[in-house]
């Protein structure tokens, strides 16, 4: 088994926590992403999977054996770091068979084993060459060979295409996707990239601040966000978020936002799931993508003041400070700047959580 069980995980340097009190069960076979921004933890729980760091409490468990004191070389996995480390006095071939070298494979093996990921990983044309001088893009690649050419079980992957030019994650986020099919592996992969966590990641763990916010499938945490926080971090732009009050009339419920004094009627089942929520203040949310433009009566009503033209998309931003909400379009839509613009979230796409805690309210 090479499912991967974080107990009650706390990590501390001093009097900082970089982790507090984590669980989280990593499925055998499972591409996980944990995602956040700098800072929230994420490299500390993978240095802590792969043995580079000691917990200060909880357990890390690979199946069913605790290993949250047995040695990094001991632990049976792949790591490949933000930084390739390749060996630059050595050749490609020589740097794909380090690690089986190291581990007492015969001549002959090392060499089927290097030319196979060597074709994988599309390298076989420079074997032969010394790496020195070799792009960025060509030495993480060689990296990622090396370390998956061991076939380890469990591969562990700290932001590994940070430094990488935009065209080149875009393909390698595909072959590291086929590579983890190919082998079967248990794959963690760190990053504060959303759009590598949604397009490779069976399942995401959103972290920040030390604290484990959500973990679900990609439509999961995006479609019913946890918090405010991960509302706001999963999406490109994030969901918007506007602050307002509950105020009742008659049999309907509203959200009232004072400054733009104006209000928006809830669904009758966001109406319903607020009957157990003690304090009015609330935040309203919804995606830029779930936006439409409305002529008639009971949206509301925010000036133009910035359009981005981006390819077969048009974002629209409309008011601004707290009260900017961002709209996606296609590429034609028509707006005039300045002008004011009424819109109104799609039916049943609404969000609503707790103002004092963050918390969704379903």
């Amino acid at each position: 088994m090479s499912d991967i069980r974080l107990e009650n995980l706390t990590k501390r340097f001093g009097s900082f926590t970089a982790i507090e009190n984590m669980n989280l069960h990593i499925r055998d076979g499972e591409f996980l992403a944990l995602l956040g921004p700098s800072g929230c933890g994420k490299s500390t729980t993978m240095n802590i999977i792969a043995g580079m760091e000691k917990p200060t409490e909880g357990k890390v468990h690979f199946g069913d054996r605790e290993v949250s004191r047995v040695p990094m070389g001991k632990r049976g996995v792949g790591f490949v770091f933000q930084n390739y480390a390749i060996f630059t006095h050595m050749t490609v071939r020589q740097n794909l068979e380090y690690g089986l070298r190291m581990n007492g494979l015969p001549a002959e093996e090392r060499k089927r084993k290097a030319n196979e990921m060597a074709s994988f990983m599309e390298l076989t044309s420079m074997l032969e060459k010394p790496t020195a001088g070799l792009s960025v893009n060509i030495l993480q690649r060689i990296a990622i060979g090396r370390s998956a050419v061991l076939e380890p079980a469990i591969f562990l992957l700290d932001e590994p295409l940070s430094n990488v030019d935009a065209a080149f994650r875009s393909v390698m986020r595909y072959e590291l996707k086929q590579l983890q099919r190919r082998f079967k592996q248990t794959m963690v992969y760190v990053t504060h990239d959303q759009l590598e966590a949604m397009t490779m990641a069976d399942r995401i763990a959103v972290m920040d601040q030390g604290v484990l916010q959500q973990i679900g499938t990609p439509l999961e945490v995006y479609n019913n966000p946890a918090n405010v926080f991960v509302a706001n971090f999963i999406g490109a732009p994030g969901m918007n978020l506007l602050e307002g009050s509950l105020v009742s009339e008659g049999d309907r419920l509203f959200v009232n936002f004072a400054e733009l004094q104006q209000k928006i009627e809830l669904p009758e089942s966001l109406a319903t799931a607020t009957q157990a929520v003690k304090s009015r203040d609330v935040v309203f949310g919804f995606r830029p993508e779930e936006v439409e433009l409305d002529t008639q009566p009971g949206g509301l009503t925010l000036p133009a003041t910035f359009l981005e033209r981006i390819g077969a998309r048009t974002i629209l931003h409309l008011g601004k400070d707290v009260c900017e909400v961002k709209a996606v379009f296609e590429n034609d839509v028509e707006v005039m700047l300045d002008s004011q613009v009424a819109f109104r979230p799609a039916m049943g796409s609404e969000r609503l959580f707790e103002a004092a805690s963050g918390k969704r309210i379903s």
